[in-house]
């Protein structure tokens, strides 16, 4: 019965031992057969390997004295392997044993000498992850529940001035109708209608803990609800008031600002050293702390309240440091 199989076999070892760096000859096939109890001879194997190609399996032959075979393209290139990999090392929202695992599992679907690179690339000096090893989970909880419309439960985790973990409000429960999931700056944030608030907020999903599905009818979308629009209002994450503001800008600032605020933002020119850029941000202290940090090369030129709001921050600031 097990010969029978025997291709299924072939195709098992070429999948597990071979690229194109790595091809097999028929004699390292036959030696694999004959250790799971297959006997076979060469032009059977040969014509096995014909088969495979013929119903569509990926494998190469390279014609040779004796030819060499093996598997063209496993699930995904090495190239496409290495960025997601890389993803998965940078995430904060990953643990470093959820990060492990993953890389495993992603590791298999290369040839086992591209997973052993891919595995080397696992520890990346510097990286700030969660210790949260739920994180996985409510994110499937939460798109599940955006393409179910099914609402969802949760206390949120914060920290006191002595590091120690608790829960926000004494341990409060959380409603939330979940609409999209955003990862911004390492970090994985939900956007949805909390019951609590009564309005469209955003939570971080590394700090959602206990999470389930919640028995309350879903809130469907505000008519005004742009998931775009809204990340761009609430500036790097951070409520404060919406607001139109005016920035002049250093010309060698264009790509800061197309990073920012994508390519469709207006822009004109001011002079032959600087243009000008208009965009609605939140009036934030992470706004204007973005705005100091290229130390002149950035302005604010209009509205006024917005000018004397930066000036109030960098008063406050000196006076802490003196």
């Amino acid at each position: 019965m097990v010969d029978k199989n025997r291709p299924l076999y072939i195709f098992k070892y070429l999948w597990e031992h071979t690229d194109e760096e790595h091809p097999a000859i028929i004699n390292d096939i036959l030696a694999y057969l004959e250790s799971n109890g297959i006997r076979a001879a060469r032009k059977t194997v040969a014509a096995d390997l014909v088969q495979l190609q013929d119903c569509g399996f990926d494998v190469v032959c390279t014609k040779s004295r004796q030819n060499k075979y093996f598997i063209g393209s496993h699930s995904l290139e090495p190239a496409e392997l290495k960025p997601i990999v890389d993803a998965v090392q940078a995430a904060k929202f990953i643990s470093p044993s959820k990060s492990i695992e993953l890389i495993e599992k992603l590791s298999t679907l290369g040839s086992p000498y591209q997973a052993e690179q891919l595995k080397r690339r696992l520890y990346v000096e510097g990286k700030t992850k969660t210790h949260n090893e739920t994180v996985c989970y409510t994110v499937d909880l939460l798109h599940y529940a955006i393409s179910n419309e099914k609402t969802v439960e949760f206390r949120y985790i914060e920290y006191t001035p002595k590091k120690e973990k608790i829960f926000k409000h004494n341990g409060q429960i959380y409603r939330l109708s979940p609409y999209d999931l955003v990862w911004n700056n390492d970090s994985y944030y939900v956007f949805g209608w909390s019951e609590s608030h009564k309005k469209v907020v955003k939570f971080r999903v590394d700090r959602m803990s206990q999470a389930s599905e919640s028995l309350i009818d879903f809130h469907q979308r505000p008519d005004d609800y742009d998931i775009e629009r809204f990340c761009n209002q609430v500036f790097m994450m951070f409520d404060g008031e919406l607001c139109r503001v005016r920035l002049r800008c250093d010309n060698s600032m264009m790509k800061t600002i197309i990073d920012r605020f994508g390519e469709n933002v207006k822009t004109s020119l001011l002079d032959e050293n600087s243009f000008t850029v208009e965009v609605e941000i939140s009036a934030s202290p992470t706004f204007y702390s973005w705005i100091f940090t290229y130390e002149g090369k950035i302005s604010i030129i209009s509205p006024q309240n917005v000018i004397e709001q930066y000036k109030k921050q960098l008063r406050s600031a000196l006076r802490r440091l003196q």
